[in-house]
């Protein structure tokens, strides 16, 4: 009978595996694993009761939550980690979090070489029409069928269309390389994906992209931008 007494006080006396837990301590590291790294932006929350706390800078965090609580660890630049809690005999929840960062996305960068303000002006200089020939003046006195012709084939008129067409991109493919070197020299700041809105907001005269000065071009380009930056705005 006393040893019958004395095992039983003896097993009431040890930790009962799976017991009960009020609170458990959760204790963590977060570790990254491609390279030694302070996390001053380390949270714990957990997510039944909204709560969070703030880790210390070498990853490691302690919290008491309850048994079956779930926990997300949230460090900017990282994905998030979920996990729930699973108290051990000491009700204690050890634990080490291994982490990568996320992969970072490179937008694609289109190097283009710069042109010299001389070649740019040379390009100005250079603008022309593509010449349709048509018939005026005396000439079509001397041959209305032609003039008529010019004036109401669809295959001239075609003819004109394209001329002016390419006349414009030829325009438009001088002003975006004015546009990258003032970029380059810091007097206007744009990206790549308005260039063609700005040109379509600056709507310079053909005779004045081919006969201005540098200075006359600068001046005329920065006043827009100013107004083109407040209308964004």
């Amino acid at each position: 009978m006393k040893c019958a007494l004395v095992l039983l006080v003896f097993f009431s006396s040890l930790p009962v595996f799976g017991q009960q837990c009020d609170k458990v301590l959760f204790t963590g590291k977060v570790v990254d694993t491609l390279r030694p790294q302070n996390f001053y932006n380390l949270m714990i929350v957990n997510r039944r009761t909204g709560q969070g706390v703030f880790g210390q800078p070498n990853g490691t965090f302690s919290v008491y939550v309850n048994n079956g609580d779930s926990i997300s660890i949230s460090v900017r630049e990282y994905p998030l980690v979920k996990l729930v809690v699973k108290a051990d005999s000491n009700c204690q929840f050890l634990k080490t979090i291994f982490i990568e960062p996320k992969p970072q996305e490179v937008r694609e960068v289109v190097v283009r070489p710069l042109k010299s303000l001389e070649q740019i002006k040379e390009e100005r200089s250079a603008l022309a029409m593509r010449e349709t020939r048509l018939v005026t003046g005396i000439e079509v006195m001397q041959s209305p069928i032609t003039a008529l012709y010019q004036a109401f084939s669809k295959k001239e008129q075609n003819k004109r269309w394209i001329a002016e067409q390419n006349y414009k991109d030829d325009q438009r493919r001088v002003v975006k390389e004015l546009l990258r070197t003032y970029i380059a020299y810091d007097i206007i700041e744009l990206d790549e994906e308005e260039f063609d809105n700005f040109i379509a907001f600056l709507n310079v005269n053909d005779s004045f992209l081919k006969t201005a000065t540098e200075m006359e071009l600068i001046t005329f380009i920065k006043d827009k931008y100013e107004h083109f930056r407040d209308m964004k705005k």
